[in-house]
């Protein structure tokens, strides 16, 4: 493209970020137009003279890309791009990029504040303040919940990369040990590594950081669950899909698990009879997948996602999905 040419850009769901964060202008010459949130049945008319599509959560498939003949590139301003169809920008030639390491502090930390707000019993705990059991017992402390303890225990990985092994630093630091799992179903180990099994029956806290794929489609179910330690926590951070959401609330209410901490679900923004949500359980705590919006992280990915369209309108892509 060349140097000279103003390009379409749209970004179909803008409130993926958070109001506060400015967004850098890109260099390129350029018509911007941001809509807020973007409905299926929109997209297509949106993007009809779109150059350079900007996605976070919004679903780009075989029909949209046929429709937008235009579009050139899709900017996912996430690193998870299970909502776009990689095979179908290939076969149009439509190139995508993701963003990438930008949130390596904020998510584990997240993590980590899970594994203590649940070791810790603070949920439960608030709750019975909440309650006033605090007022009726007369003792200056009640213990209605198990406490457990963070150092000591064994936190299994599920996913080495970037953020993997960012939890895995910030774990070893207040005293867990650390096992990633290999591929559930592998024949053999990498170095580094412990068969899947193994580690679920080891791991006291264990922690999603694997994409969604046909493959890891309900990783967690009924059967992995049962391998886990009765008081063993899960933590998800990925994406909601990796779970069987209603064998986890089955283990969690019949005690199966000792806890969950989720920051994604299969259905989000999940309505009230969502059942994870529904179940008020003081042994789970759901966030609203802001693990990564820590304010450092955003401007991060905010300047990353418009280097990315200005590295490809200038002939020099990164971070790219599609050959």
């Amino acid at each position: 493209m060349a140097q000279h040419d103003p390009v379409n850009i749209v970004f179909l769901d803008r409130n993926t970020i958070p109001a506060h964060i400015v967004l850098p202008t890109p260099q390129h010459p350029h018509h911007w137009q941001a809509y807020g949130e973007t409905q299926p049945s929109d997209v297509i008319a949106r993007l009809q003279d779109a150059d350079v599509a900007i996605t976070n959560k919004v679903v780009i498939d075989e029909t949209v890309l046929t429709a937008c003949p235009k579009l050139k590139l899709i900017a996912v301003a996430a690193t998870g791009v299970n909502n776009v169809d990689l095979a179908a920008c290939q076969a149009h030639g439509v190139q995508v990029c993701n963003v990438q390491g930008y949130a390596t502090q904020s998510v584990p930390e997240h993590v980590i504040a899970m594994i203590f707000a649940l070791k810790r019993q603070l949920l439960g705990y608030h709750q019975d303040v909440q309650n006033g059991e605090w007022q009726k017992q007369g003792q200056f402390c009640f213990f209605t919940h198990p406490i457990g303890s963070v150092a000591g225990s064994t936190l299994g990985i599920i996913g080495k990369g970037a953020l993997g092994e960012a939890v895995a630093q910030l774990a070893r630091a207040v005293g867990m040990k650390v096992v990633f799992a290999e591929h559930r179903g592998a024949q053999a180990c990498r170095p580094g590594y412990l068969p899947f099994e193994h580690v679920l029956c080891q791991a006291d806290v264990l922690s999603l950081h694997c994409p969604l794929t046909d493959n890891t489609h309900h990783l967690i179910d009924q059967d992995t669950l049962a391998l886990m330690p009765e008081n063993a926590i899960l933590i998800n951070t990925g994406r909601g899909g990796l779970v069987n959401e209603t064998a986890l609330l089955h283990a969690l209410e019949t005690g199966q698990i000792g806890g969950a901490g989720l920051d994604v679900l299969s259905e989000e923004p999940a309505p009230n009879t969502h059942p994870l949500i529904a179940a008020s359980l003081p042994n789970l705590l759901v966030t609203p997948h802001i693990a990564w919006g820590a304010d450092e992280a955003v401007n991060r990915l905010a300047n990353q996602l418009v280097d990315n369209i200005d590295g490809f309108l200038s002939g020099s892509p990164q971070h790219t999905l599609v050959d």
